[in-house]
């Protein structure tokens, strides 16, 4: 039995040898991308069916050393005349031992960076790959098909001697064999898509076999850790370090029914996998599977068009005229893959950015410094420039500088698809080429215009401009879009220029504001100095008025004074002294004399007082 075991070791070893070098061949060849990532799968297998092999022989020579030893035992008739030493006595099980503790986990892990390899590999290769023709699929579904066999038969024959303890090393590679003819069925699936001209079902199929070979990476580097912490008890054996359960499981799917029977079992705490609901539970279950998959298949004849979308039909690969756009609501079809619904959310209003690459991080800020980039990347745009800040980005004389300047802006554009059957049909990356039209025309306009204007009083009318110029190209290609806006924000020279270009316009503006001043000034003189001589003109016309009509009022009071002279020369006189009189006692200091002819000398204090004093109260007087 054990020599049939090892026999069937060394079978599966060359079979798969066999089989994968016929399958690379037959993969580079055919140009298959599921094939080619397939080939991981096989060379693991190879990989851990050769370590197995080996594991297999060293059990092999220690059962025959241990059954040596018990034959001499029983010829001696004492195991007492031997004084050697355990590990000497058995050096087949201690070379065994050996082997498991260092090489399997010098295996395991150097199995593990195999599969990282495989995976970063595979990542770098199929994100960029593109799907092409197969050549002679017809030859390379036969063939693969054949290896499908083949690898199915072998793996399923060792998978059924596994199952008793003294083949469980075959366990690894049976898994292996398995898994590969799974794998050689799903390569001429794809194989027979791509012929139906589904190009883009073998790279799928190559990706999904990736995240496969990165699930198995984990769980190999998972084991390698518990490996670490796993007790170990003498005389119990140990599962191979190297085998993966998810091989095994994907191998063998049916071993989950055995092991949920088992958790049934214990659970309850009787035989829950010997009542008849279980049994008809466990020979109905593929058709159980088969009837979900059916019902899940019939399910792609209904399609929901959410609102805001418009969805379109194909049937196998071609568009349908006489329903083209499907709008929201329910729809039906003829079940995938022979209908496709592509959908696209035509009412919402999509954003692309030119001019930077936008910063979360920085997008917080409230302020934006031209000296400070406020982006992750912020791309130079030449821009026309009058003056002598035309040279600011080449540090030459101001003479001899370019009309053209750098300029750094935020340009978001928004649009919306107005026609989507143009939109998908037209031209094959509709966004892509929009966003090189938008760049292009933005390009085309600011090499046009004034680098002070568009910063300032010109950047609505550019902004009007670019949506015009970028919607009619738009139209020309027939592009299917609607351009909603154009925005110009953030614009300034570019930031290691920018502070050069602040202290050049800050110059700039100082000699504008001084020449404001010095014009304000002249303006303010000469106007000061008109209204003063017209202010000296207008005193003169007055007094000259005024000396005229003075004139004129003394002819006229002289001419009546003779006038009433005459008529009562007397009373004239009189009334004149007193006039005269009254004029020049105004506002002067008077002494009056009561008597004459006395020698009393009377004191007068005729300074002015500040306040009255006691005496100069009246004290009040009585009633009665």
């Amino acid at each position: 039995m054990e020599r049939d075991i090892k026999k069937i070791g060394l079978v599966n070893l060359l079979v798969l040898l066999v089989v994968g070098i016929a399958a690379a061949f037959l993969s580079f060849q055919a140009g298959t991308l599921s094939g080619q990532a397939g080939l991981v799968f096989l060379s693991l297998g190879f990989l851990v069916i050769v370590v197995s092999y080996f594991q297999m022989r060293l059990e092999e020579t220690e059962r025959l050393e241990k059954m040596e030893f018990e034959e001499l035992n029983k010829s001696k008739g004492s195991s007492s005349l031997f004084n050697a030493t355990e590990a000497e006595a058995f050096p087949a099980q201690r070379a065994r031992e050996q082997f498991e503790r260092f090489f399997v986990s010098s295996f395991t892990v150097l199995l593990f960076m195999f599969q990282a390899g495989a995976v970063y590999w595979l990542w770098t290769w199929l994100k960029d790959a593109t799907p092409l023709p197969i050549n002679q699929p017809a030859v390379a579904m036969s063939l693969f098909g054949m290896f499908a066999l083949v690898l199915f038969l072998l793996g399923k024959y060792s998978s059924s001697l596994a199952r008793h303890a003294s083949a469980r090393l075959l366990r690894p590679g049976a898994s292996y064999l398995l898994l590969g003819a799974y794998i050689c069925f799903i390569v001429t699936a794809s194989l027979a898509a791509v012929q139906m001209g589904f190009l883009n079902f073998d790279l799928y199929a190559s990706r999904v076999l990736a995240g496969v070979v990165a699930l198995a990476a984990v769980e190999t580097l998972i084991n390698l850790v518990l490996e670490l912490y796993r007790p170990r008890v003498k005389g119990k054996v140990s599962r191979p370090l190297y085998e993966s359960r998810l091989v095994g499981l994907l191998a063998q799917p049916e071993g989950l029914v055995t092991t949920a029977a088992q958790a049934l079992d214990y659970q309850f705490g009787f035989k829950v996998s010997d009542t008849w609901f279980y049994r008809f539970l466990e020979k109905a279950l593929a058709w159980l599977v088969l009837l979900q998959l059916a019902v899940l298949w019939f399910s792609t004849t209904i399609v929901f068009i959410s609102p805001g979308e418009q969805g379109l039909l194909e049937r196998f690969g071609r568009r349908l005229t006489d329903r083209a756009v499907l709008e929201p609501g329910l729809h039906f079809k003829l079940p995938w893959p022979m209908d496709q619904v592509y959908r696209q959310r035509t009412r919402e209003i999509q954003t692309f950015n030119i001019g930077f690459v936008p910063d979360p991080e920085k997008e917080k800020e409230t302020t934006v410094v031209w000296t400070v980039p406020h982006y992750k990347t912020e791309f130079n745009l030449l821009v026309a420039s009058r003056g002598p800040l035309a040279s600011l980005a080449t540090n030459a004389p101001a003479e001899r500088g370019a009309p053209v300047d750098l300029l750094t802006a935020s340009i978001p554009v928004q649009y919306r698809i107005s026609n989507l059957g143009a939109w998908y049909y037209n031209h094959t990356e509709g966004s892509n080429l929009l966003e090189k039209i938008a760049t292009r025309e933005v390009i085309r306009y600011l090499v046009g215009v004034d680098l002070f204007e568009i910063m300032s009083s010109g950047r609505a009318k550019a902004s009007k401009d670019l949506q015009k110029r970028v919607q009619d190209r738009a139209n020309e290609l027939d592009l299917g879009v609607e351009i909603i806006f154009v925005g110009l924000q953030d614009i300034h020279p570019p930031v290691k220029v920018a502070k050069k270009f602040e202290e050049v316009n800050g110059a700039r503006q100082d000699v504008e504001a001084a020449l404001r001043i010095a014009e304000g000034y002249a303006a303010k003189t000469t106007n000061l100095a008109q209204a003063e001589g017209l202010r000296r003109l207008r005193e003169a016309e007055a007094y000259a008025h005024r000396k005229v009509t003075e004139a004129q009022a003394r002819s006229a009071q002289f001419t009546n004074q003779i006038a009433a002279s005459k008529a009562s020369p007397d009373v004239f006189s009189q009334r004149a002294y007193l006039q005269a009189f009254e004029r020049g006692a105004t506002n002067s200091r008077k002494y009056i004399l009561a008597v004459t002819n006395t020698q009393d000398v009377i004191l007068l204090n005729l300074e002015d007082k500040i306040r009255p004093d006691l005496l100069d109260i009246a004290a009040p007087t009585s009633r009665r």
